[in-house]
């Protein structure tokens, strides 16, 4: 994989690619994943690469060592009590979350560990969600005296507000299977079965039309922020315009011959 340091440090993120699944992995197990300016740079610089690559079908957001991401570097926080500091690393940091979004393709969070504050921000901002049996999720910013504001959007657009708040408020970790019943993510698995269940799930969209699956992405955030009749209107002339797309063509084609489609590769 490639390093987006300098030769001589170790990466704090770290790609590789694979038939059409890009996996980016954060590499600072011994501060936890924590999220320091460095680490969210290099997030932002490669989700403005996968966004411009037309080759890429699904990217996978991993983690090395025993935590997915334990939040904000608290250390380096801490190292520079300027407001102005604080705003310019939570707009970065928001960027990065709006970022996973406005990738065109689908991405998948692969989550052992536990995932606290801006770390299950992370979690929530992706479009899907694995997670180890032994996975464990917390918003804990309020333990020191700090509300976790910025992962509360991310929360509170995954699940019902109540259980958002709850987590907000208290700081208590959640495992699993709670993360599971309450929308967090998609699925918990035995910790030895989380690589195989997110690869099932990447060769499913990889299976699927590469047009669709942008039109579907883009719409989908999109139309959540819309009012009901606008919504229904925006989503109507995206469907059309899908229509004209020849995988839609295509798929059509094949499901009334009873074939397998040939969708356009990008």
């Amino acid at each position: 994989m490639p390093a987006l340091q300098t030769a001589a440090e170790a990466p704090m993120l770290e790609r590789s690619d694979d038939g059409g699944v890009t996996t980016l992995r954060l590499n600072r197990p011994a501060r936890f994943n924590a999220l320091c300016a460095g680490l969210l740079d290099a997030l932002q610089r490669e989700l403005q690469a996968l966004e411009r690559d037309a080759s890429v079908r699904c990217v996978v957001l991993e983690a090395a060592g025993k935590a997915f991401c334990a939040g904000h570097d608290l250390r380096e926080m801490r190292s520079q009590p300027d407001l102005d500091d604080y705003r310019a690393l939570f707009r970065k940091c928001s960027a990065v979350m709006q970022g996973l979004q406005a990738l065109p393709v689908p991405v998948i969070a692969k989550v052992q560990g536990i995932a606290t504050a801006a770390g299950c921000q992370l979690v929530a901002s992706c479009d899907l969600a694995v997670c180890a049996d032994t996975a464990r999720f917390a918003v804990s910013g309020i333990n020191v005296g700090l509300f976790c504001s910025t992962p509360a959007v991310a929360l509170s657009r995954n699940m019902s507000a109540k259980r958002a708040f709850e987590m907000l408020v208290t700081a208590r970790f959640i495992d699993a299977a709670q993360a599971l019943d309450w929308g967090l993510v998609n699925d918990a698995v035995p910790a030895e079965r989380l690589g195989a269940r997110v690869a099932e799930l990447a060769r499913d969209i990889l299976a699927k039309s590469p047009a669709a699956i942008r039109y579907g992405k883009r719409m989908f955030y999109r139309q959540r922020q819309m009012a009901l009749g606008d919504a229904y209107e925006y989503a109507a002339d995206v469907m059309a315009h899908n229509m004209m797309e020849d995988d839609a063509r295509e798929g059509i084609d094949a499901f009334l011959e009873k074939r397998p489609p040939r969708w356009r590769r990008a």
